[in-house]
């Protein structure tokens, strides 16, 4: 399969990236670097990269945008963020992109596990993850030769690390692309993947 990666950069992305490159063609898309550029938070960047890259079999997201922030705090520019980037960039790639997928395709948003478990200072992260969950859900029952799936990953072990957390209550990377692979390869369609599952 030909599939377009975006977010390929990130943790989560370059464990996608490796996951997938086994047996796929895969084309990397970031901010910057990577086969093609992208601001996800941009419809004209979203649809330029779509331009260049032509005709895939699948189109991952790994990325999106938004802040932890205490409720108090957060800002109009918290909320803008969360919803242009992390929720409309994303459904931009299914309303966009199911015009560049061949018959069969898919589409695969992140989402994440603080819609259903959410934590204190989590409030526009969880809003986020449960609308993108929700949309998913809603727009498989009217699409026609595509997939929409979402996987839901939880804490990186790797990130986790980085802030100088304990990661025992995470997931590595390596394991968490296994639930991206599985959306990709698979024949489900309305779902939402929780990464720990396909460990």
């Amino acid at each position: 399969m030909k599939i377009l990666l975006i977010g390929a950069s990130g943790t989560i992305g370059q464990a996608v990236s490796k996951a997938l490159s086994n047996e796929h063609q895969v084309i990397t898309a970031n901010y910057s670097g990577g086969d093609v550029n992208v601001d996800l938070g941009n419809k004209a960047s979203i649809q330029t990269m779509l331009d260049n890259v032509g005709k895939v079999d699948a189109i991952v997201s790994a990325t999106g945008l938004a802040n932890f922030g205490p409720l108090a705090e957060l800002n109009d520019a918290d909320y803008e963020l969360a919803l242009t980037n992390k929720v409309m960039g994303q459904v931009n790639l299914l309303r966009l992109g199911q015009n560049y997928l061949n018959a069969n395709g898919s589409v695969t948003f992140t989402s994440g596990i603080l819609s259903r478990e959410p934590m204190q200072g989590s409030a526009v992260i969880a809003m986020a993850n449960g609308a993108l969950e929700s949309y998913v859900k809603a727009a498989a029952l009217e699409l026609d030769n595509v997939r929409i799936n979402a996987v839901s990953p939880i804490f990186v072990k790797e990130t986790m690390a980085m802030m100088g957390m304990d990661t025992e209550g995470g997931l590595s990377a390596d394991d968490t692309a296994k639930a991206y692979v599985a959306a990709v390869t698979g024949s489900m369609t309305g779902e939402t993947l929780d990464a720990p599952e396909y460990v």
